[in-house]
């Protein structure tokens, strides 16, 4: 496969992506995602501003890693892109970012509540990933993120996290592929709404670090990731929203590859009650 073709191939990944997302309700008509370039990691792949839900490979451009789009004669773009370039600026391993304002995740972003594991797909989230807070830095703002030194915060305050909550805003989380990230996107957010209702109806048990750390490696080490691309791909195609031209898309083909060795998942806990 030629370079061309290979960037041609993740444009149509990326624009699947967003519109995915947007079909399983990560996105609204605001959310973006991004990827790195397949073949300069100096530069990254976004969409320009435009409703994720339609996305088309035409639409993503590239942009180096101050976030400068490499076209001069190019769109409107996302206010916030200073996200995805100081994260891959700071994360040489991350491959892939998506910022969003899901619904389920609102309530702990806004009370300040701390995200725990509550179920084995919630652990690609992480035991209690990190909060940022725009304001104690940078003062009263509209918690748009558009200054390098705002997207350096925030890709600081993420460190080798895979998910950043963002005070009062939303969650931005990274993955080592657009699939990985997307997996992310979506499970720790039913990982979010979980834990909700959950609280509201009793004692949290949440899953113990030794827990997590066994169930963190579904999204790689099985074939959980690849199943849950296709059932996805499929929802979106059902739904009329694949991007044009990509009906063959590779997207199809997700990459990651389950390990020789199956995974040891503990046996559920009793519920503790207080």
């Amino acid at each position: 496969m030629t370079v061309a073709d290979t960037l041609s191939a993740s444009r149509t990944d990326l624009s699947i992506a967003n519109r995915m997302l947007a079909n399983e309700g990560i996105f609204d008509a605001f959310g973006h995602t991004s990827m790195r370039h397949p073949t300069n990691p100096k530069r990254y792949l976004l969409s320009r501003s435009r409703a994720p839900q339609l996305v088309e490979p035409g639409d993503i451009l590239e942009f180096d890693l101050d976030s400068n789009p490499v076209d001069k004669n190019h769109p409107p773009l996302y206010s916030e892109r200073v996200i995805h370039g100081e994260i891959y600026k700071a994360r040489p391993d991350v491959m892939a970012v998506c910022h969003h304002h899901a619904p389920a995740f609102m309530p702990l972003v806004i009370c300040g509540i701390d995200y725990v594991p509550v179920f084995h797909l919630g652990a690609v989230g992480g035991v209690k990933p990190p909060f940022w807070d725009q304001r104690k830095e940078f003062g009263d703002c509209n918690y748009l993120v558009v200054t390098p030194e705002e997207g350096a915060s925030l890709a600081a305050r993420l460190g080798s996290h895979n998910l950043v909550l963002m005070n009062r805003h939303g969650v931005t989380a990274v993955g080592t592929s657009i699939q990985s990230c997307v997996f992310r996107s979506i499970y720790s957010a039913k990982n979010a709404e979980y834990q909700i209702v959950a609280a509201d109806a009793g004692t949290l048990d949440p899953l113990s670090p030794g827990d997590a750390k066994i169930s963190g490696d579904i999204a790689t080490s099985t074939t959980g990731l690849s199943r849950a691309w296709e059932v996805w791909l499929r929802r979106l195609a059902q739904a009329g929203g694949m991007p044009p031209g990509a009906a063959k898309a590779s997207a199809s083909k997700v990459s990651a590859k389950a390990s020789k060795s199956k995974p040891k998942f503990r046996s559920a806990k009793k519920a503790r009650r207080g």
